[in-house]
């Protein structure tokens, strides 16, 4: 069994009137199954109201299902007694870092959780340190948060996650609501933690650019997984994407656009790279 590992989880919201009386039920997540392997880079894509951010709060039991089964290493989330240890195996990161940094000082909202956990204070500012420096954010460390970039503010946000040592981080639209400097800022990081300290990542997002360098990409559409695969195998896909409501990056876009024109370019091109050599190639082929 992977680190996560979903089994035909379903998630139904009852909307109640002010009598508490049952008006009706929308099937937010249906049917869904994932089996997330340790050090796994995951991407989790769909539109708005697909249920890709429900899904990804039973992933730490922020929900429950109404049907089916979600462990977190091992542990069925709907078991109480695993709460705390789940939480603590699976880290949660959301939109806004304004609604998760709560120290004054950078350095005393990271070291918040662990000293909650109970962690001796001399392994709390070690865990500051590594997880500051993680994140690149170490000479931040004195600063006030309210003075700090969005994309600096997300960072911290990911650095008090790492200090209680995780295995998996879920970010959901961590890059929502940042400037391209910061998207990129906060995605660099969570390659590097993905690369380097091996941390399983689940990163929700709907910016096609953030997902081409995960080892698996689901796209949710009405609440089910309506493709799975490698980014390439996702983004070779451009029509259904498009059925799906969703873009495809700029030059994977540019080079179905020149295959659909007769050149002899390969579908699921990913960065600008691999098109600069695909243009290559079709260059010596005139």
């Amino acid at each position: 069994m992977g680190v996560i590992k979903v089994k035909d989880l379903i998630f139904e919201y009852i909307r109640r009137d002010e009598e508490g009386n049952v008006e009706g039920i929308t099937t937010a997540v249906d049917d869904v199954s994932l089996d997330i392997n340790q050090g796994d880079f995951v991407s989790i894509l769909g539109h708005n109201g697909s249920g890709k951010s429900t899904l990804a709060k039973h992933l730490n039991a922020i929900l429950y299902p109404t049907e089916g089964t979600v462990w977190v290493d091992g542990k069925d989330t709907k078991k109480d007694e695993y709460l705390w240890d789940i939480r603590q195996t699976a880290g949660m990161v959301f939109q806004n870092p304004d609604n998760q940094i709560i120290g004054q000082v950078v350095e005393e909202d990271v070291g918040f959780g662990p000293e909650n956990m109970g962690v001796p204070t001399k392994e709390i500012w070690e865990r500051v340190e590594e997880s500051l420096k993680a994140v690149g954010m170490y000479e931040f460390r004195k600063h006030s948060p309210n003075k700090l970039s969005g994309g600096q503010k997300q960072r911290v946000s990911i650095a008090g996650v790492i200090a209680m040592h995780p295995k998996c981080i879920i970010l959901d639209e961590p890059t929502a609501m940042l400037d391209p400097k910061g998207r990129k800022e906060v995605i660099r990081a969570v390659r590097a933690l993905n690369d380097v300290e091996k941390i399983t990542i689940i990163l929700i997002t709907h910016y096609m650019e953030e997902v081409i360098y995960s080892d698996k990409v689901y796209v949710m559409d009405k609440g089910k997984v309506a493709l799975q695969g490698t980014p390439r195998e996702i983004f070779s896909q451009v029509e259904r994407l498009r059925k799906l409501r969703l873009d495809v990056p700029q030059v994977t876009l540019l080079a179905h656009e020149l295959k659909q024109e007769g050149f002899p370019i390969p579908e699921g091109i990913l960065t600008k790279e691999e098109f600069a050599e695909a243009i290559d190639r079709c260059a010596d082929m005139l």
